[in-house]
């Protein structure tokens, strides 16, 4: 078998082994926080930068190697104990958060449809770090419709990226840097230099995802492909993140909303720049922001079978030749 041969198979298998493990995510959801490999990764981050936090960038470079270079190793590690296939499986369901992303999106659609503001504001610190008290039911709407699309390209699709581009290391390594990204990546006066390696490595591996999420919205709304691309292409380069703007405008385009505008964070204003040409969120768009994310990640894992059953069809011509 040449090497191009063997690269194809290999992808292949990791394809359907990260379809198996989105599946699983889908199915059972995430572990109890309490056992969560993710949530206790953060708890020993946190004793680490108590221990070794500085305001320098070079504290903050060795912060992200002590956190992402391990998990990277124990994928290696899983991959030679359980087998490459099981431990991508197992890699995928533990990274991956579709469901309950998409069930606290559908908690806030909830307590909006009932009417209650104020239980829908207690329950958007789950999805957004944004400050709750005083938004609308269309800021609401808005907040929650921003973070289905970036969230659901870093916990869902970039999930399957790499884990299809470097198996289970790439699916622990990504979560890791994802994770130290949330924890120390935002500006604020402790983490400005503590916290650049972790927000520049997260951009990195987030910047193929996000526009494989926009590529995938066109697939799943391919009657708004042109309104999709505009906002992808005019709008989301203004947006302060690289790979936010991209998902957020994708998914703007494809509902034909405007997303955007004014954002606060602990007591801090922010102008967000406006993304899409249409009208601004009702709460009623979560809905349909939920039925565009569940379009999204099907066409996701038709193309892993797909991959999946060409590296199949390839190993099995190449052994009967």
């Amino acid at each position: 078998m040449t090497a191009g041969r063997r690269q194809g198979s290999s992808l292949g298998a990791r394809a359907g082994a990260v379809a198996v493990g989105l599946a699983l995510d889908w199915a059972l959801g995430e572990p109890p926080a309490r056992i969560h490999p993710v949530a206790r990764f953060g708890q020993a981050m946190v004793r680490a930068e108590e221990r070794w936090w500085a305001d320098r960038r070079s504290a903050g470079v060795r912060h992200a190697a002590l956190g992402v270079l391990p998990a990277g190793a124990a994928g290696l590690v899983a991959e030679r104990v359980a087998g490459r296939a099981p431990s991508l499986a197992g890699g995928t369901a533990l990274t991956a958060a579709g469901r309950s992303l998409f069930g606290a999106c559908a908690d806030v659609a909830r307590a909006l449809e009932a009417g209650d503001v104020a239980a829908a504001r207690d329950l958007l610190p789950t999805l957004v770090g944004r400050d709750p008290q005083g938004l609308d039911e269309k800021e609401i709407a808005r907040a929650v419709i921003e973070s289905l699309s970036e969230n659901l390209c870093d916990a869902v699709v970039a999930s399957a990226f790499w884990g299809v581009v470097a198996g289970t290391p790439g699916v622990l390594a990504h979560r890791a840097a994802n994770t130290l990204d949330a924890m120390v990546g935002h500006r604020s006066a402790r983490y400005e230099r503590f916290g650049w390696a972790a927000a520049r490595l997260d951009d990195l591996l987030a910047w193929p995802p996000a526009r494989l999420t926009a590529l995938l919205v066109v697939l799943a709304e391919p009657d708004r492909a042109r309104e999709v691309v505009q906002a992808v292409r005019l709008d989301a380069p203004a947006h302060p993140s690289p790979n936010a703007g991209v998902a957020e405008a994708a998914f703007a385009g494809a509902l034909g909303l405007r997303l955007g505008g004014s954002v606060s964070y602990g007591g801090r204003a922010e102008v967000r720049p406006t993304l899409g040409t249409g009208r601004p969120p009702e709460p009623a768009d979560i809905r349909r922001a939920l039925v565009l994310a569940r379009r999204v990640v099907a066409r996701l894992e038709l193309l892993l079978v797909a991959a999946a059953l060409v590296g199949a069809w390839r190993r099995h011509r190449d052994g009967a030749v």
